[in-house]
């Protein structure tokens, strides 16, 4: 495919390879913010020419890639709470962004930009972060670890992190999946019967999953696919509503009510979800016994999701209380529209109403990019539906831009 590279300077690619959620407001002032704030979402369009499609998605793409990269080295927007974890590339921030930077290069085969990843990846030895070789967070690295190897064929980039799975195979967690209040505190995160020893919460989904069927890609070896797809059942089967259709963040919402009385269910913690399953299937071998168990999930999750998108294009932040933060969020937003752009692309979602509600969705995200790229409207680090302004911007809302904008490059071909 011909397209225009992105031209990063050689000072803006040195930042970047010295890398490695609002504005410091009160509570109260956010919300206040948000409100004032919630009148400048535009209306979309109903729908959008094919053509123009395209080359938006294309022009979206290079620049939020363009953009992001050039912000290494100085993330002064990002609130200082989660600022050095922004700034690390083998924390999950980060590495959400690298997990849409490389299906953005799969679709473009943009070389400068796998040239990027390849330097980033070195710099970090292609390792995880060791402190926690459990947790799911610190898995999301390795899906551009094993991206490259898969990609270039590079062996020592995923030797690290089978290092750190056969340990985890070796000792598996005989933990629950219940999380306590206590537990999310990453200082809990060692004591004994912490569920977050295992994929207890709704974004974990998205973080570890894929990477173990991987590793299974690159090694041959089923017994990684086994545990993850294992692992991956027994909290979708734990924290999936039947009823609604959509993911609980974790078990502290089962019961949850938001101020309006509706049930908690978070607008980016089902995104994290339903984009991670599109990109599990894409790694399953042929005939695998799962794949129409994800599919037939995948089918569920959509159904539910898309009788939820407002009348602007975007999903609410709180899914079922649009009403608790009436502003546009776009991390949620981005994952879903992808994962609903991936069912047309592949068939499974063949009806008009499924074309337009992604075409809407991908219309409002347009909306929240600058001419120059950067993702506005991002809900900053959290676990639950929080206000959104519009100058809130993080590393993982485009990576999310980028899944959606990588399935818009082909929509309806």
């Amino acid at each position: 495919m011909n397209h225009t590279k992105l031209k990063l300077s050689a000072v803006a690619l040195t930042l970047a390879l010295g890398l490695s959620a609002c504005s410091g407001e009160s509570p109260e002032k956010q919300v206040q913010s948000a409100e004032s704030e919630q009148m400048k979402a535009v209306d979309v369009d109903k729908s959008m020419p094919m053509q123009s499609i395209e080359s938006t998605a294309k022009r979206i793409g290079e620049s939020a890639a363009n953009w992001q990269i050039a912000q290494f080295g100085n993330l002064d927007y990002i609130p200082e709470s989660h600022r050095a974890k922004s700034e690390n590339a083998k924390f999950w921030i980060q590495a959400s962004f690298y997990i849409g930077l490389t299906r953005w290069i799969d679709a473009t085969d943009d070389k400068q930009l796998e040239s990027f990843v390849k330097q980033v990846a070195e710099k970090e030895n292609y390792e995880l972060i060791l402190e926690r070789p459990y947790h799911a967070d610190d898995h999301a690295i390795a899906q551009t670890y094993l991206w490259l190897a898969e990609r270039a064929g590079v062996q020592e980039a995923y030797m690290p992190t089978k290092e750190v799975f056969d340990m985890i195979l070796s000792k598996p967690p005989q933990v629950g999946l219940n999380m306590g209040d206590s537990e999310s505190s990453s200082g809990k995160y060692h004591l004994e019967g912490n569920c977050q020893l295992r994929w207890c919460w709704a974004d974990a989904l998205f973080m570890a999953p894929r990477a173990w069927a991987q590793m299974t890609k690159v090694t041959s070896d089923p017994k990684y696919l086994e545990y993850g797809n294992k692992e991956f059942w027994a909290a979708a089967d734990y924290l999936f509503s039947d009823e609604y259709g959509l993911f609980f963040r974790d078990s502290r919402y089962f019961d949850a009510k938001s101020d309006n009385g509706e049930p908690v269910f978070w607008g980016r913690g089902n995104g994290w979800v339903f984009a991670a399953i599109p990109m599990i299937i894409e790694e399953l071998p042929e005939g695998h016994p799962s794949k129409d168990r994800y599919i037939e999930l995948y089918k569920k999750h959509a159904e539910g999701l898309m009788a939820l998108q407002k009348e602007d294009g975007y999903w609410p932040a709180s899914l079922m209380d649009p009403d608790k933060v009436r502003t546009p969020e776009v991390s949620g937003t981005g994952f879903i529209t992808f994962g609903l752009a991936w069912g047309v692309n592949n068939g499974i979602l063949t009806d008009q109403r499924s074309k337009d509600v992604v075409e809407k969705g991908w219309s409002a995200i347009t909306k929240a990019v600058t001419d120059d790229g950067r993702v506005n409207w991002v809900q900053h680090v959290g676990k639950s539906p929080d206000p959104v302004k519009e100058s809130d911007s993080q590393l993982y809302g485009t990576g999310a831009v980028l899944l959606a904008a990588s399935e818009m490059l082909i929509w309806n071909k």
